[in-house]
Protein backbone atom coordinates (compact mmCIF):
# COMPACT_ATOMS: atom_id res chain seq x y z
CA UNK A 1 0.00 0.00 0.00
CA UNK A 2 2.92 1.96 -0.09
CA UNK A 3 2.02 3.32 -3.42
CA UNK A 4 -1.81 5.07 -2.12
CA UNK A 5 -2.28 8.69 -0.59
CA UNK A 6 -4.42 10.59 1.44
CA UNK A 7 -5.36 13.56 -0.59
CA UNK A 8 -8.52 16.14 0.14
CA UNK A 9 -10.44 16.84 -2.22
CA UNK A 10 -12.32 20.03 -3.48
CA UNK A 11 -16.00 19.72 -1.21
CA UNK A 12 -13.36 18.59 2.15
CA UNK A 13 -13.87 14.70 1.63
CA UNK A 14 -10.96 12.46 1.25
CA UNK A 15 -9.58 10.22 -1.77
CA UNK A 16 -6.47 8.35 -2.38
CA UNK A 17 -4.30 8.93 -4.86
CA UNK A 18 -2.74 5.80 -5.94
CA UNK A 19 0.94 6.97 -7.06
CA UNK A 20 1.75 3.53 -9.38
CA UNK A 21 -1.19 4.58 -11.39
CA UNK A 22 -1.38 8.17 -11.22
CA UNK A 23 -5.16 8.19 -10.21
CA UNK A 24 -7.61 9.54 -7.72
CA UNK A 25 -10.04 7.06 -6.74
CA UNK A 26 -12.29 9.75 -5.99
CA UNK A 27 -12.67 13.01 -8.72
CA UNK A 28 -10.86 16.00 -6.83
CA UNK A 29 -13.31 18.25 -7.42
CA UNK A 30 -15.52 16.78 -4.20
CA UNK A 31 -15.51 12.71 -3.88
CA UNK A 32 -18.17 12.52 -1.84
CA UNK A 33 -20.20 15.12 -3.93
CA UNK A 34 -19.37 12.96 -6.65
CA UNK A 35 -20.21 9.75 -5.38
CA UNK A 36 -23.63 10.65 -4.00
CA UNK A 37 -24.81 12.66 -7.73
CA UNK A 38 -23.65 9.66 -9.85
CA UNK A 39 -24.36 6.58 -7.72
CA UNK A 40 -27.14 7.54 -5.06
CA UNK A 41 -28.96 9.98 -6.78
CA UNK A 42 -28.86 8.92 -10.65
CA UNK A 43 -28.19 5.22 -9.49
CA UNK A 44 -30.33 3.62 -6.17
CA UNK A 45 -32.94 7.14 -5.72
CA UNK A 46 -33.83 6.89 -9.36
CA UNK A 47 -34.19 3.07 -9.36
CA UNK A 48 -36.34 3.42 -5.85
CA UNK A 49 -38.44 6.28 -7.48
CA UNK A 50 -38.36 4.20 -11.14
CA UNK A 51 -39.82 1.13 -8.85
CA UNK A 52 -40.99 1.50 -5.55
CA UNK A 53 -42.86 -1.83 -5.66
CA UNK A 54 -39.54 -4.11 -5.42
CA UNK A 55 -38.99 -5.54 -2.14
CA UNK A 56 -35.58 -6.11 -3.29
CA UNK A 57 -32.89 -4.05 -4.76
CA UNK A 58 -29.73 -6.24 -6.22
CA UNK A 59 -26.75 -3.91 -6.96
CA UNK A 60 -23.23 -5.11 -8.16
CA UNK A 61 -20.26 -2.52 -7.17
CA UNK A 62 -17.45 -2.79 -9.74
CA UNK A 63 -14.69 -1.04 -7.82
CA UNK A 64 -15.75 -1.07 -4.04
CA UNK A 65 -12.11 0.78 -3.52
CA UNK A 66 -12.70 2.80 -0.50
CA UNK A 67 -16.77 1.21 0.07
CA UNK A 68 -18.25 4.88 0.33
CA UNK A 69 -20.73 3.78 -2.51
CA UNK A 70 -21.12 1.58 -0.22
CA UNK A 71 -21.98 2.96 3.02
CA UNK A 72 -24.03 6.02 1.27
CA UNK A 73 -26.59 2.94 0.00
CA UNK A 74 -26.88 1.79 3.68
CA UNK A 75 -27.50 5.55 4.86
CA UNK A 76 -29.57 6.37 1.66
CA UNK A 77 -32.86 7.14 3.05
CA UNK A 78 -35.33 4.04 2.52
CA UNK A 79 -38.95 5.15 3.13
CA UNK A 80 -40.55 1.82 1.87
CA UNK A 81 -38.15 -0.28 3.45
CA UNK A 82 -36.80 -1.91 0.06
CA UNK A 83 -34.27 -4.54 0.97
CA UNK A 84 -30.92 -3.98 -0.86
CA UNK A 85 -28.53 -7.11 -1.12
CA UNK A 86 -25.25 -5.34 -2.51
CA UNK A 87 -22.38 -7.09 -4.46
CA UNK A 88 -18.88 -5.30 -4.35
CA UNK A 89 -15.89 -6.40 -6.17
CA UNK A 90 -12.10 -5.04 -5.29
CA UNK A 91 -9.24 -7.13 -6.23
CA UNK A 92 -6.58 -5.00 -4.26
CA UNK A 93 -8.79 -4.66 -0.85
CA UNK A 94 -7.28 -0.81 1.34
CA UNK A 95 -5.85 -1.51 4.20
CA UNK A 96 -7.69 -0.35 7.35
CA UNK A 97 -5.18 2.29 8.72
CA UNK A 98 -6.18 4.32 5.16
CA UNK A 99 -9.46 3.71 5.88
CA UNK A 100 -9.44 5.10 9.59
CA UNK A 101 -7.56 8.28 8.02
CA UNK A 102 -10.32 9.06 5.50
CA UNK A 103 -12.90 11.92 6.22
CA UNK A 104 -16.50 12.04 4.31
CA UNK A 105 -18.07 13.75 7.36
CA UNK A 106 -20.10 11.00 8.75
CA UNK A 107 -21.49 11.26 12.20
CA UNK A 108 -20.11 9.29 15.41
CA UNK A 109 -22.35 6.53 14.64
CA UNK A 110 -21.87 6.60 11.21
CA UNK A 111 -18.18 6.03 10.83
CA UNK A 112 -18.55 3.27 13.11
CA UNK A 113 -20.35 1.43 10.61
CA UNK A 114 -17.75 2.67 8.31
CA UNK A 115 -15.25 1.19 10.00
CA UNK A 116 -17.70 -2.35 10.54
CA UNK A 117 -18.04 -2.56 6.97
CA UNK A 118 -14.27 -2.72 6.49
CA UNK A 119 -13.26 -5.26 9.17
CA UNK A 120 -16.32 -7.78 7.57
CA UNK A 121 -14.37 -10.96 6.24
CA UNK A 122 -14.21 -11.14 2.12
CA UNK A 123 -16.19 -13.04 0.18
CA UNK A 124 -18.94 -14.18 2.65
CA UNK A 125 -22.57 -12.54 2.82
CA UNK A 126 -22.81 -10.34 5.95
CA UNK A 127 -26.63 -9.07 7.49
CA UNK A 128 -25.81 -5.35 8.17
CA UNK A 129 -29.14 -4.53 9.24
CA UNK A 130 -32.56 -5.39 8.57
CA UNK A 131 -32.89 -3.98 4.95
CA UNK A 132 -29.44 -4.22 3.96
CA UNK A 133 -27.19 -7.51 3.14
CA UNK A 134 -23.67 -7.00 1.79
CA UNK A 135 -21.04 -9.25 -0.09
CA UNK A 136 -17.58 -8.31 -0.64
CA UNK A 137 -15.61 -10.27 -3.36
CA UNK A 138 -11.78 -10.03 -2.74
CA UNK A 139 -11.15 -10.66 -7.06
CA UNK A 140 -10.98 -8.90 -10.27
CA UNK A 141 -14.53 -9.00 -12.34
CA UNK A 142 -12.93 -11.54 -14.84
CA UNK A 143 -12.59 -13.71 -11.89
CA UNK A 144 -16.34 -12.66 -10.79
CA UNK A 145 -19.20 -15.32 -11.42
CA UNK A 146 -22.69 -15.18 -9.85
CA UNK A 147 -25.77 -16.97 -10.38
CA UNK A 148 -28.12 -14.16 -9.15
CA UNK A 149 -28.99 -10.83 -11.64
CA UNK A 150 -28.74 -7.49 -10.46
CA UNK A 151 -30.70 -3.89 -10.35
CA UNK A 152 -28.14 -1.55 -10.34
CA UNK A 153 -24.27 -1.69 -11.33
CA UNK A 154 -22.25 0.93 -9.77
CA UNK A 155 -19.89 1.02 -12.39
CA UNK A 156 -16.49 2.91 -10.32
CA UNK A 157 -13.70 1.31 -11.73
CA UNK A 158 -10.54 3.48 -12.91
CA UNK A 159 -10.86 5.46 -15.81
CA UNK A 160 -10.32 4.04 -19.29
CA UNK A 161 -6.89 5.50 -20.03
CA UNK A 162 -5.47 3.52 -16.69
CA UNK A 163 -7.43 0.85 -16.69
CA UNK A 164 -8.92 -0.09 -20.05
CA UNK A 165 -9.45 -3.79 -19.93
CA UNK A 166 -12.84 -3.32 -17.22
CA UNK A 167 -14.26 -0.63 -19.84
CA UNK A 168 -13.85 -2.96 -22.71
CA UNK A 169 -17.24 -4.41 -24.73
CA UNK A 170 -16.72 -7.82 -23.49
CA UNK A 171 -17.49 -6.67 -20.10
CA UNK A 172 -20.23 -4.76 -20.61
CA UNK A 173 -21.62 -7.60 -22.24
CA UNK A 174 -21.29 -9.62 -19.19
CA UNK A 175 -22.83 -7.48 -16.95
CA UNK A 176 -25.65 -6.56 -19.76
CA UNK A 177 -26.41 -10.33 -19.19
CA UNK A 178 -26.36 -9.77 -15.37
CA UNK A 179 -28.92 -6.89 -15.13
CA UNK A 180 -32.86 -7.68 -14.68
CA UNK A 181 -34.89 -5.91 -17.31
CA UNK A 182 -35.16 -2.49 -16.54
CA UNK A 183 -31.65 -2.42 -14.69
CA UNK A 184 -29.25 -0.11 -15.11
CA UNK A 185 -25.76 0.89 -15.05
CA UNK A 186 -23.93 4.14 -13.66
CA UNK A 187 -20.82 5.39 -14.23
CA UNK A 188 -19.15 8.72 -13.72
CA UNK A 189 -17.62 8.58 -17.18
CA UNK A 190 -18.83 9.78 -20.25
CA UNK A 191 -16.62 8.95 -23.03
CA UNK A 192 -17.79 8.75 -26.43
CA UNK A 193 -16.56 5.61 -27.11
CA UNK A 194 -17.75 4.35 -23.47
CA UNK A 195 -21.36 5.45 -24.47
CA UNK A 196 -20.81 3.99 -27.85
CA UNK A 197 -19.74 0.23 -26.18
CA UNK A 198 -22.26 0.43 -24.24
CA UNK A 199 -24.94 0.97 -26.85
CA UNK A 200 -23.37 -1.67 -28.91
CA UNK A 201 -24.58 -4.44 -26.25
CA UNK A 202 -27.79 -3.29 -26.01
CA UNK A 203 -27.73 -0.73 -23.39
CA UNK A 204 -30.06 2.44 -23.77
CA UNK A 205 -27.96 5.04 -22.54
CA UNK A 206 -28.61 8.91 -20.79
CA UNK A 207 -26.08 11.08 -20.77
CA UNK A 208 -26.96 12.99 -17.46
CA UNK A 209 -25.39 16.08 -15.81
CA UNK A 210 -22.39 15.06 -14.30
CA UNK A 211 -20.86 16.20 -10.87
CA UNK A 212 -19.14 19.38 -9.78
CA UNK A 213 -16.28 19.48 -12.55
CA UNK A 214 -17.67 17.20 -15.17
CA UNK A 215 -20.22 17.57 -17.74
CA UNK A 216 -21.58 14.69 -18.03
CA UNK A 217 -22.40 11.08 -16.47
CA UNK A 218 -23.75 8.08 -17.86
CA UNK A 219 -26.68 5.84 -17.18
CA UNK A 220 -27.29 2.61 -19.16
CA UNK A 221 -30.58 0.85 -19.43
CA UNK A 222 -30.97 -2.73 -20.23
CA UNK A 223 -34.05 -2.12 -22.10
CA UNK A 224 -35.72 -5.25 -23.98
CA UNK A 225 -36.75 -4.48 -27.43
CA UNK A 226 -40.37 -6.74 -28.60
Amino acid sequence: MNNLQLKTTADGSSTIYHKELDEHYHSTHGALQESVHVFIKSGLNYFQNKYPFNKTINILEIGWGTGLNCILSILCKNPLNQIIVYSGIEPYPVNLDIIKNLNFNFNEEEIKLFYKIHQLKWDKKHIINSYFQLTKHSKGFNNFKSSKTYDIVYFDAFAPRKQPSIWMSDVFTKLYEYLNTNGILVTYCAKGQVRRDLESVGFYVERLKGPPGKREMLRGIKIIKK
